[in-house]
């Protein structure tokens, strides 16, 4: 019993029971609803799984998630609540698509370029609501909402501007090639690099079918980055002096204000990255009208929460949220069940890491009654 508690303590326990949670419940929808679970999971994990190019497909749609997750978890620690992730991330894609259509560099100066225009927008996005809030007090989560709408209304303009639409399309004119970031992107559909790839299967179908790009390595750099900047510097211990109290903080002799603003800078700039990723790394290399949120940041929240707000946690947990994400086409694909059973499925994981805080008590429970079994 003792042992079990021990487990029931470590913070993956609660994640990896919400997990399975999540599948029960969708399990239960899918047989209330006539479809057969587990043809339904089958499908889902053939979608992921079954050939290299869904692999690829399930890290790159993990790309975007992970890093608007740093986003969250980075501001979540410091006490803020990065509900603007959304509004950075379209502020970023806008920046990085000008820049990279405007500009023409070669690649190694454009791609830098190109990426930093996004970082930048989405730092200026969040530094924006940081100000406010060390400022003026207004709560971060009213301005994020505001800001949220203001990037998406800038977007749509900017798509509908003379000068940046594209005629006989929905969508601006995308950047230039000298902008990508996918893999190989000329060798591999020369003469020379398909002689190359028509001896390997495997590898042709991930460099001609898929646009897997340098995104992921980039969203894993960048998690290290957070993590050490957290838990291995004078900076992160003030950061995360500010997230525990900022009234003990401040009478230390840390600038609360100071940290804040430093904070929602770096967390847009992470959502910003996000967008100068997609952007770069995966077609249509541009923006398009907006009708509805993309959710790209609104998807960060969940991954965050699913990771416990742990930087290296969101890799994973981006990878989980990215595999459901691609693979739930294969649901409705396969066996006709609705794609939104995998919404239920995200939902119900979320809703069962919100209420991690039960399992350390049931852990305290079951070793208060090892103690009394051991005292008998």
């Amino acid at each position: 019993m003792e042992k079990t508690a021990k487990i029931l303590k470590k913070p993956i326990t609660s994640t990896i029971i919400a997990i399975v949670c999540g599948f029960a419940v969708a399990a239960i929808v899918l047989a209330a609803a006539g479809y057969n679970p587990s043809a339904a999971f089958g499908a889902l994990f053939s979608g992921i799984f079954s050939k290299p190019k869904y692999i690829s497909n399930v890290i790159i749609k993990a790309t975007p998630i992970t890093l608007t997750a740093l986003s969250v978890a980075f501001a979540y620690k410091v006490g803020l609540f990065n509900i603007g992730a959304e509004g950075q991330y379209i502020i970023g894609a806008v920046a990085a698509n000008l820049v990279g259509y405007l500009c023409n560099f070669p690649p190694i100066i454009q791609i830098p370029l190109v990426v930093l225009s996004g970082v930048a927008a989405g730092a200026l996005w969040g530094g924006i609501i940081g100000f406010l809030k060390a400022k003026f007090g207004i709560h971060e989560v009213l301005t994020s909402i505001m800001f949220n709408w203001i990037a998406f209304y800038i977007s749509n303009w900017v798509v509908s501007s003379a000068r940046f639409h594209e005629p006989n399309s929905t969508a601006a004119y995308p950047v230039n090639p000298s902008s990508y970031t996918m893999l190989l992107p000329n060798w591999k559909t020369s003469d020379a690099g398909l002689a190359v790839l028509k001896g390997h299967k495997a590898l042709r179908e991930v460099l001609l079918k898929t646009d897997v790009n340098f995104g992921f390595v980039i969203a894993i750099a960048a998690a290290v980055f957070v993590w050490m900047l957290l838990y291995r510097s004078t900076k992160g211990y003030e950061l995360r002096a500010v997230g525990l109290n900022r009234d003990a903080a401040e009478f230390a002799g840390i600038s609360v204000n100071k940290n804040i603003i430093i904070t929602m800078l770096i967390a847009g700039a992470l959502s910003g990255l996000a967008a100068s990723m997609v952007i770069t790394g995966t077609d249509p290399h541009r923006i398009s009208t907006l009708s509805a949120f993309e959710n790209n940041g609104f998807n960060g929240l969940s991954v965050a929460f699913i990771a416990g707000s742990s930087p290296i946690g969101c890799i994973f947990a981006g990878l989980l949220f990215g595999g459901l994400l691609y693979g739930g086409q294969s649901i409705q694909a396969n066996i006709g069940a609705p794609s939104e059973i995998i919404n239920i499925m995200i939902g119900t994981i979320v809703f069962f890491v919100a209420l991690t805080a039960v399992i350390p008590k049931l852990a305290v429970r079951l070793e208060k009654r090892g103690m009394h079994n051991a005292a008998k």
